[in-house]
């Protein structure tokens, strides 16, 4: 697969999982029937945000192996993070990395908001505080600015990644999840 090819598979099981035909449960049946345990083939790598209502493998209508998953509330970069996704890019060769933000983010929020919390919650903040600076107090452009500074950090800072984007093998894109109509929509 190309990039391109590899974000269309993306986008085409978005559109199946709206359209409610969704392929990919009866491949995972098949698959964990078959025992296929001792290895995976991702065509994609996704960081996400670790909320329980964004089901990335059901959003993209991918069985399992075929989506490389990294999450993390906010969906931000840290260096072990950035470490997963190199392996997924230099190991298992995915072709697309997307950074996936979604509606009603609640560690955006709390990164807005900036108040006290217990324990390390608020470890949170600081990567995204430079989505709150580009975008304001406006949740949903905070969302969105997040993602795209996500994307472009892991472009620029990861020599791997950036090596594989230069090379034509990898393509980095940000996308929103809109947890109420389940329709992902890449950010420009």
């Amino acid at each position: 697969m190309t990039p391109d090819e590899a974000f269309k598979a993306m986008m085409d099981g978005n559109q199946r999982y709206l359209d409610g035909q969704l392929q990919s449960p009866n491949e995972d049946l098949s698959i964990l029937k078959a025992k296929t345990a001792e290895k995976q083939e991702p065509f994609a790598a996704v960081l996400s945000c670790a909320d329980s209502r964004v089901p990335v493998e059901f959003v993209f209508d991918q069985s399992i192996r075929h989506l490389f998953i990294v999450r993390i509330a906010g969906n931000i970069t840290t260096p072990e993070v950035t470490a997963s996704l190199e392996y997924g890019v230099t190991v298992l060769g995915t072709k697309v990395l997307m950074v996936l933000g979604h509606g009603s983010c609640g560690a955006v929020k709390a990164a807005i908001e900036g108040k006290a919390v217990p324990g390390q919650i608020s470890a949170i903040y600081a990567p995204i505080r430079p989505a709150v600076d580009a975008a304001g107090p406006d949740l949903n452009a905070v969302i969105d600015a997040d993602a795209k500074i996500q994307a472009a950090l892991l472009s620029q800072a990861s020599p791997i990644i950036a090596e594989a984007v230069k090379d034509g093998k990898l393509k980095v894109v940000a996308a929103r999840y809109d947890i109420a109509n389940g329709k992902v929509s890449l950010l420009a």
